[in-house]
């Protein structure tokens, strides 16, 4: 017999070609990895498949029954000499495919005819294709069901074995693959597993089982695999479910614990800092903004510390959250980091942040505020002589903001007394980044992290709980509607002429517009571009259908052409960080009529009299950064308008994500959707060896009541037995996820 821990050699046997590719491909080393790889889907065996809309080069897997067989001679190109084919004709519940069986001589024809006589079933797998007119199954892959009277097997040609009708289960499992593995490949190899497995470890308390009607671990094992039907199915995924969420949960739980016991300052204030600021604050506060500003405070005043994540609309008034609560930080006498993604949102931020504290921001100097503080800017581009005041005031405790990019985060810059980290735009970040910032405090800082539309993993650490939430739907006073228009120039070339012409009617009325490139010059691509371009089904970038917008050629092109007399100027990542700067500022001044730009602009960016953005080959961007970029306008109380415009032809997943966001400016419906499309990934971290899974089971918007049930469960254990002491099993998994590489990501999330 064998355990969950035995190599995965122990089933394979002697296939070690199979077995290689197994571990290589899907990564399964042990019979335990086998075991927790779960079909994706089941075909009925007992009656033909029922195809509906067929494409050419999908990958069809069905059951179906050859109802005609003939071998043909044809001359080998190759050769000269004479050849042989067997054509078959498979029958589906729909239309019939045709197969080709390619044979050196005569009695390798006459074998795979006698394998595949009119009447024989099986199951087929291949990849769609049409040639005159009639469909074909192209190299197919096959078992079939009922054995030879000869019980012969044939020449080594990579179709699979012949079934007796007594081994094939109602439901035909489909596992994910890798190439030159089969389904019936992992089918036998799990059969065989099953059936010598010492026994199925039981993770999940009895107690725990009953109260959330889940079936024992080995019943779930064969359910998984080998189902009768649907309902014993549906039985084995929820006890799948239920175990990785409670497993993670219970992770979670325990780090949660962890934290708190490390201890925080409490941050209560002392100062008149923040007050002073409320008092001259020249608008109301939203509903939302005093109902988060209370829910932080509330968290600074706590001896252990805030994890929160700040979840709000673009332009709904995060910033200025963030920023009384900082001030609230530097009123008891500590300090406060805001981290930026980019330069330029770092350097708004600071013009900002500075503009709305006035002489509260002039600490330290003539005509500051007896409650002033000083505000610092640290960036990658200054050099070391513009670094050394900031970073001494830093260190001595004299400057109580600081705003900075990844240079806040270099072993050179330290603090006084470092109370809270707002990380902006968080995603934006890696989670060694964020760690390498909290890590300069002397006791845990706070953390308060702000998105505007959750990408999929920060939804996903948001339901599976890892921080609480706050969330901000009204928009402040004087945010006017955006208007978002798809503009398929694969279907009207010329539409592109009206696109300008929408820019010029918006200079013409005293606004300004952003025309933005996925690309800076050229066939060179925009840094990060990797991750925004289109994936087929095998997770392949799709080749653009010609030569992408660049900012540099565009803002050529339009200066000379359908924009000539406006005035035109370009943003990127290349130019120097004053150039940059300077750029900026002569936007907000009015001075520019159009900028032409990358993603700098994407976020913090803020122009009241922009009106109109262009956004180039929107397809090659995704949900979360057309929604982030789509909010630089309409900001000074003018409706705004955003053209998407692209080439992908209608009904692409491309064109279906442009529609989404074109069909609503609700934030967190768009999350939704990009979480729908692009799924959560390897949400917690690495994969695990043994009996374990990284989000296998587990979907997040699907699984979000197994989610918050697990998560309950996980408390109830964990208040009653910190230690797992009751369920040894339960704990050996928690401890090894938390001391693998998934535990060091969830800690610093």
């Amino acid at each position: 017999m064998i355990g969950p821990d035995s190599p995965i050699a122990t089933v394979f046997g002697t296939e070690t070609k199979k077995r290689d590719l197994v571990i290589k491909g899907l990564g399964l080393e042990t019979v335990g990895d086998l075991l927790r790889h779960l079909p994706r889907r089941y075909i009925k065996t007992g009656e033909l498949t029922q195809v509906d809309d067929l494409e050419v080069g999908q990958v069809l897997t069905v059951v179906g029954q050859i109802t005609k067989s003939d071998i043909n001679t044809y001359r080998d190109r190759r050769t000269g000499q004479t050849a042989y084919r067997l054509d078959a004709l498979l029958g589906t519940d729909g239309p019939s495919l045709r197969m080709s069986f390619f044979a050196k001589n005569k009695g390798v024809a006459a074998w795979h005819a006698k394998r595949l006589p009119v009447g024989r079933r099986g199951l087929f797998v291949g990849q769609v294709g049409s040639f005159q007119g009639s469909w074909q199954l192209t190299n197919p892959q096959l078992t079939l069901f009922g054995v030879d009277e000869d019980g012969v097997e044939g020449p080594e040609d990579g179709l699979g074995g012949a079934e007796s009708e007594a081994d094939i289960p109602a439901l035909f499992p489909v596992y994910p693959l890798t190439k030159g593995v089969e389904s019936w490949d992992l089918v036998r190899a799990i059969r065989f597993a099953r059936t010598v497995l010492d026994d199925a470890p039981e993770l999940l308390p009895l107690e725990l089982r009953e109260r959330y009607d889940l079936v024992e671990a080995r019943t779930a094992l064969n359910w998984v695999h080998a189902p009768d039907d649907y309902g014993q199915v549906g039985a084995a995924q929820k006890r799948y479910r239920f175990e990785e969420a409670l497993v993670t949960q219970l992770v979670l739980g325990r780090r949660r614990r962890a934290l708190r016991a490390q201890g925080a300052r409490a941050r209560t204030g002392g100062g008149g800092l923040l007050a002073a600021f409320d008092g001259r604050l020249p608008f109301e506060l939203t509903a939302g903004q005093v109902a988060v500003g209370a829910e932080i405070e509330a968290d600074l005043a706590q001896d252990h510390p805030m994890n929160r994540l700040l979840q709000g609309e673009v332009g709904s008034g995060k910033t200025l959250v963030a920023l009384r609560a900082m001030l609230r930080v530097v009123d008891s006498g500590g300090q406060a980091a805001l981290l930026a993604p980019t330069e330029v949102l770092a350097q708004q931020h600071h013009r900002s942040i500075t503009a709305m504290l006035g002489d509260l921001a002039a600490g330290g100097m003539l005509g500051g505020s007896a409650d002033a503080t000083a505000v610092e800017l640290l960036t990658g581009s200054m050099t070391k002589t513009q670094r050394t005041a900031p970073m001494s005031r830093l260190a001595s405790g004299e400057a109580g903001l600081v705003i900075g990019t990844h240079a806040l985060l270099e072993d050179k810059v330290q603090f006084a007394d470092l109370g809270m980290v707002v990380v902006d735009e968080q995603h934006r970040f890696g989670v060694e980044q964020r760690a390498a910032l909290t890590d300069k405090a002397g006791t845990p800082p706070h953390v308060l992290v702000m998105t505007a539309t959750p990408i999929p993993r920060t939804v996903a650490m948001t339901v599976f709980g890892d921080l609480e939430t706050s969330v901000l739907t009204e928009l402040p006073a004087g945010r006017a509607p955006i208007q978002s228009t798809v503009v398929p120039l694969a279907d009207h070339p010329s539409w592109v002429n009206r696109v300008w012409e929408r820019v010029r009617e918006e200079v013409a009325k005293g606004h300004q517009a952003y025309v933005v490139c996925p690309r800076i010059s050229g066939d060179e691509p925009e840094a990060g571009e990797q991750d925004q371009i289109d994936l087929d089904e095998q997770g392949k970038a799709r080749a653009p259908a010609g030569a992408l917008a660049a900012v540099e050629e565009m803002a050529t092109s339009l200066a000379d052409g359908a924009l000539q007399g406006l005035r035109v100027a370009v943003l990127h990542g290349r130019l120097a960080p004053d150039v940059k700067d300077q750029t900026m500022r002569s936007f907000a001044a009015g001075e520019i009529d159009v900028l032409v730009s990358t993603t700098v602009i994407e976020v913090g960016v803020d122009v009241a009299n922009a009106t109109a953005m262009v956004l180039l080959d929107a397809d090659r961007f995704g949900v979360s950064q057309l929604h982030q970029l789509r909010g630089r306008v309409g900001r000074g109380g003018h409706p705004g308008l955003c053209l998407l415009v692209t080439r992908a032809d209608a009904g692409t997943p491309a064109r279906e994500r442009l529609d989404a966001v074109a069909a609503t400016t609700d934030g967190f419906e768009l999350s939704r959707v990009d979480l729908e499309q692009r799924r959560e990934g390897d949400v917690l971290g690495a994969n695990q060896s043994g009996f374990r899974s990284s989000l296998q089971s587990l979907r997040v918007l699907r699984d979000e009541k197994t989610i918050v049930a697990a998560r309950e469960a996980a408390n109830a254990l964990l208040d009653a037995d910190p230690e797992l002491a009751e369920a040894p099993l339960l704990a050996a998994e928690v401890a090894r996820l938390e001391a693998s590489a998934r535990s060091e990501f969830l800690d610093k999330s």
